[in-house]
């Protein structure tokens, strides 16, 4: 990443950092933070030109409807879903869907060495294999079965922060610089 672009996006990667942090000492976002990196997307968005605002709006639309998903099912926390929104007030829609997919990837990588370095792989296979079980037979059991059992299946003592891998995949995502087109 050029020095150029490390600059412009120093507010967004900062910020990510902060919430990072925050959600890994705390387990929650604070709205302060993800409506203010939200504002500042849209802010800066809006001084390059009108077309960037609507793009803007529009990662937020797109950032936040993917965990908005998850949110729902109980999968995810509301600040890790004010997150991605604003990240998508700064990418657009397309790299913040490929921020949520590479996090989802390396969330499982650390998922995993997390669950090997406590040896509770098998409680995390069994455990996954009954939460897909219930969210496959949902239209028998009821959805709300699946999400309680879901959240009843713990597998790592200290489950993984949002924040974390979305940061990481943030930085990856804008390393790329030939997908922002910058």
């Amino acid at each position: 990443m050029a020095w150029s672009a490390l600059i412009i996006w120093a507010p967004l990667i900062c910020t990510l950092a902060v919430a990072a942090l925050f959600d890994a000492r705390q387990r929650r976002i604070p709205n302060w933070l993800t409506f203010g990196l939200m504002a500042a997307g849209l802010g800066r968005a809006a001084l390059l030109s009108p077309a960037n605002f609507g793009h803007a709006m529009l990662g937020i639309v797109v950032g936040g409807a993917i965990p908005l998903v998850l949110y729902m099912i109980s999968a995810l926390g509301g600040g890790d879903v004010k997150l991605l929104a604003a990240i998508g007030a700064w990418v657009g829609p397309g790299p913040a869907v490929l921020i949520f997919m590479v996090q989802a990837v390396l969330g499982l990588v650390i998922v995993i060495t997390q669950a090997l370095a406590q040896r509770r792989t098998g409680v995390l296979l069994r455990n996954s294999v009954l939460i897909v079980a219930n969210f496959a037979g949902a239209s028998e059991l009821g959805l709300q079965n699946a999400i309680d059992t879901g959240k009843a299946c713990q597998a790592i003592r200290r489950p993984l922060p949002f924040a974390v891998p979305v940061f990481i995949a943030t930085l990856i995502v804008l390393s790329m610089s030939k997908l922002l087109g910058r």
